[in-house]
């Protein structure tokens, strides 16, 4: 039966919305799978930046990437790293054009929503030891308490000796926990909204109860971890005060659903979009344009610092690069063009009251391009211009990747930013473009796995 006219304009003028699944053959399907297993693998590495950067540097170098040198010349498809305090990094490859001619930037973060230590964290009560904490990004408190967690980080010690700290991972190893009040008495606190749930200053983690064994004196439990943790890493608790330690799930990244399409892990936010990121830049050989990858820190709290993307740390990287070549960086800076990869929130069949479904995101739709950010007015937006939105639309189709357009909620309920605003504001052309996300901010997240390799395939073909 032959098609009428309506179907005919239906099909050249309309957008065609169709699960990804549906679309790609089962070579891709399976391509989409394997990736998928090395991402596992690299989320139960990197569960902090610190760790990422670890993690990025060991599989950069295992492909020929070698720390930056500002004293030696790099040609056309040499591959080098530049490592910043350990907490972000830049991948880059030599493109065969002039630095001046621009660079295409990858761009996402390595630090997720956590728990992190306060200065003095060690304390005793009711012959309990806990830690106090403060929370890092936004998180619902609640989501914390009652799951097995980790503590992952550092102790910087006087002497300049760093210890790294990893204990609640290996399945031989403790956990730690944050405990809820039983149901049975929990009148009053069912009486708090859902935000108080649990308050921030409740959020202590139960580290030990076993006292040292002396009948004399106070907080004995207390000492006794004292005891434990400097036999294990030579500390005493004044070395708190130089520690980064930061608490986050113990749990293992795994597949999602009978039939193993979605992933769920911790700190898929914004890993999702790094790792591709990664692998697209080690991937990439001989670029036209020098192609860089930026891993950097501290997205969930305004990108400030500097390991942040509101610092200078991607201009300076420009600027060596640029000045290598005898260019100017200002130059190359203007004529560079950027992904920020960055998730979005997908739409939840429980939770679509909060979706705007005509521009929501969807699981196995592809990656997302995210015109603007920002909240409600498109406050604090990074705003892709028309033309830019062209190039990248045209970059994905003649690639064959698949993807989707969304926006995060309806424009009244709140909304979120990323690091688009602050590589916009050096003059770059930027557009957001990541994996959307299930229970974003949670302890576990979801994804979709066809959804992380069309990340990767569009990092790829922008950066190569």
């Amino acid at each position: 039966m032959s098609e009428t006219i309506s179907e005919k304009l239906k099909k050249e003028l309309c957008t065609s919305s169709k699960n990804g699944l549906l679309k790609v053959d089962d070579k891709i399907i399976a391509e989409s799978n394997s990736f998928a297993e090395g991402y596992k693998t690299f989320l139960d590495k990197a569960k902090t930046e610190r760790e990422a950067v670890v993690a990025a540097i060991k599989l950069a170098e295992e492909n020929g990437f070698c720390e930056f040198d500002r004293t030696k010349k790099y040609i056309a498809g040499d591959r080098i790293y530049i490592n910043n305090r350990g907490k972000s990094i830049a991948l880059c490859v030599i493109g065969s054009e002039p630095v001046e001619k621009g660079i295409n930037i990858s761009a996402a973060h390595i630090d997720s929503p956590r728990l992190d230590l306060k200065p003095n964290p060690l304390y005793e009560e009711i012959e309990l030891a806990l830690f106090k904490t403060h929370y890092y990004g936004g998180i619902k408190k609640y989501q914390w308490t009652a799951i097995p967690l980790a503590l992952h980080g550092v102790f910087a010690l006087k002497d300049g000796t760093v210890k790294e700290v990893c204990i609640g991972e290996d399945d031989n190893e403790p956990k730690l926990v944050i405990n809820d009040l039983l149901p049975h008495l929990a009148q009053e606190q069912s009486k708090r909204t859902l935000n108080e749930g649990i308050k921030g200053e409740e959020l202590n983690v139960l580290i030990g109860s076993h006292p040292f064994k002396d009948d004399k004196g106070s907080e004995l439990v207390k000492l006794n971890i004292l005891k434990l943790l400097n036999e294990k890493y030579g500390i005493v608790e004044d070395d708190f005060l130089s520690a980064e330690l930061e608490i986050v799930p113990a749990f293992k990244a795994c597949d999602i659903g009978f039939d193993r399409s979605m992933v769920g892990a911790y700190g898929q936010d914004d890993r999702v979009c790094a790792y591709p990121a990664l692998t697209a830049i080690i991937d990439v050989k001989n670029p036209k344009k020098t192609a860089i990858a930026i891993l950097a820190d501290k997205e969930e709290v305004g990108s400030m610092g500097n390991t942040g993307l509101e610092s200078d740390f991607l201009r300076y990287v420009i600027g060596d690069l640029a000045k290598m070549q005898g260019g100017d960086g200002t130059v190359a800076i203007r004529n560079s063009k950027c992904l920020s990869a960055d998730v979005n929130a997908g739409l939840d069949p429980t939770f679509q009251d909060v979706m705007e479904r005509r521009n929501a995101s969807r699981l196995n739709y592809g990656v997302v391009v995210t015109k603007y950010t920002g909240a409600r007015g498109k406050a604090g937006t990074s705003d892709a211009s028309a033309e830019y939105m062209a190039e990248i639309r045209r970059l994905l189709d003649d690639n064959s990747i698949i993807w989707q357009s969304g926006e995060l909620g309806k424009v009244d309920l709140g909304g979120g930013g990323t690091v688009a605003q602050f590589i916009a504001n050096m003059g770059i052309d930027v557009v957001d473009l990541g994996v959307p996300v299930l229970s974003m901010h949670a302890p576990f997240e979801t994804t979709a796995k066809l959804d992380i390799y069309m990340c990767y395939r569009a990092m790829y073909e922008f950066m190569k």
